[in-house]
């Protein structure tokens, strides 16, 4: 089906744009999807460790602990749902542009009980 001439106009819009702005396209071409959501895994395991660290002031407060505990729940939550979301696409991405998202994919698969198949 081919361009109506406001789609075509908009077109010729963004490739003058990409043109007058290298570092635009190069920062497009290394990012993707993964790229986001391995970020969010990384911030999720640190608020994890943090949780863990106010969960063991238990000494020094119970309230403490206890949203150290929450913490810990819901960033493990968390991972998991962005681990699942990263999904078997990326167990092929060994080595790539992302090494860390293929693998949290292939921990993500261990966790679903699916055998990482490699030959």
């Amino acid at each position: 089906m081919p361009l109506s001439e406001h789609e075509q106009r908009i077109l010729e819009q963004y490739e003058k744009e990409l043109q007058q702005d290298p570092h635009l396209s190069k920062r497009i071409g290394r990012s993707s999807i993964y790229t986001g959501l391995a970020r969010r895994v990384r911030l999720a395991v640190l608020s994890f460790f943090v949780g863990f660290v106010m969960l063991m002031l238990f000494f020094v407060s119970l309230p403490v602990s206890v949203a150290g505990f929450v913490v810990m729940l819901l960033s493990g939550l968390v991972i998991y749902h962005y681990l699942k979301r990263i999904g078997r696409d990326q167990l092929m991405a060994r080595g790539g542009r992302l090494p860390m998202a293929g693998w949290l994919a292939r921990l993500g698969e261990r966790f679903r009980g699916r055998p990482d198949k490699t030959s």
